[in-house]
């Protein structure tokens, strides 16, 4: 605290700090919390025979918010895999990964660092059917790309070290970047692997589609199923609710160091005021009892014993208030008994 009892600069920004953090916790919590209640009230629909007949009997033959599970079978065409045979899908993303090492000014520390400098995926149209055969309803999934969740499985992955001269060593040094190769991945949405859609469903003619969810929901291609997949959210959302609480204490707890600081310190300025108002009655009250010539050795009298004659001069603040013994009396850290100031020094005083 400062002398005149405000909040130093520190406890201002701590106090703005930790409100900022926990109103975003709170916020992601909260958003977290939503997508967990959307989820748990999602409609299970079974995908069979009967899937037609229910969405036909639903208004608008949508059902909002719907949750069905399949195996992904391709309408016409398959996409294969560039590096393993035998490997068919309905989506293939190819990544090359930079990863290198940078060395941190602040904790000359060198630090793993990777970008994706290229990515391409492909995509071609989808069906979920039931595992069952003989059943001939299928689900059209449309912009599987838009899924939070899109369940791809890395069919390829290899690593390619980088090949560095001398020369290129120093340079790097030199530099500050150590580049350590580039990774090369596969990753594919296989043809007959299952998968767990959430999204709107939607009868339009003869063909039943899942599609991104209105009104903000989140549209999942998971390849957990409904249940591992609420319970991911559900986890997530006790995380985010434990570190929303933690500093939302740390909040409260500042704030209630800065408020108790505040009001200790009035309570002091306070008893300090007394205290003169208490020094300067009693002074006038002797000023007024004693005589003409006993007035000015008064004047000059110690504030503490009122005995001896003032006799130092209190720095930085310049109070002269008090004699040598009473100062040496006083409790560390030493402090002036009208300002409460700390004294740093003190220079005798002579008077003449």
């Amino acid at each position: 605290m400062e002398s005149g009892g405000k909040p130093s600069l520190g406890q201002f920004i701590l106090l703005g700090t930790s409100s900022v953090v926990t109103a975003v916790l709170y916020s992601v919590y909260r958003q977290k919390a939503q997508v967990s209640r959307e989820l748990k009230g999602a409609k299970k629909i079974h995908l069979g025979e009967d899937l037609k007949s229910i969405l036909s009997e639903a208004p608008g033959k949508c059902v909002p918010y719907a949750v069905i599970e399949g195996a992904v079978r391709s309408v016409k065409e398959t996409l294969n895999s560039q590096f393993v045979e035998n490997c068919k899908g309905v989506i293939q993303r190819l990544t090359l990964q930079e990863h290198k090492m940078v060395w941190n000014r602040t904790t000359h520390l060198w630090n793993d660092c990777s970008k994706i400098i290229h990515q391409r995926t492909n995509t071609v149209p989808f069906d979920l059917a039931p595992h069952e055969d003989g059943v001939g309803v299928a689900v059209r999934v449309l912009k599987p790309l838009d899924a939070v969740d899109l369940g791809l499985e890395t069919v390829y992955e290899k690593f390619h070290p980088s090949v560095q001269s001398f020369t290129d060593v120093i340079g790097h040094y030199i530099s500050g970047e150590r580049p350590k190769g580039i990774q090369e991945t596969e990753e594919m949405l296989k043809v007959g692997a299952t998968l767990t859609g959430v999204g709107e469903l939607v009868l339009d003619n003869s063909t039943v589609r899942l599609q991104p969810p209105k009104q903000g929901m989140q549209y999942y291609l998971s390849s957990q199923d409904f249940d591992s997949l609420l319970q991911r959210q559900e986890s997530s959302v006790r995380l985010w609710r434990v570190l929303a609480l933690v500093f939302g204490f740390a909040t409260c707890a500042t704030l209630f160091f800065i408020l108790r600081r505040q009001y200790l310190q009035r309570q002091e300025r306070l008893r300090l005021q007394q205290m003169q108002e208490e020094f300067r009655e009693h002074e006038a009250q002797l000023l007024s009892q004693a005589r003409p010539e006993d007035r000015e050795s008064l004047k000059s009298a110690c504030v503490v014993c009122l005995s001896n004659f003032k006799s130092c001069v209190f720095l930085e603040c310049g109070h002269v208030c008090s004699c040598s013994e009473c100062y040496r009396a006083l409790p560390e850290p030493k402090r002036c008994p009208i300002c409460r100031r700390e004294v740093t020094r003190v220079v005798p005083l002579y008077n003449s």
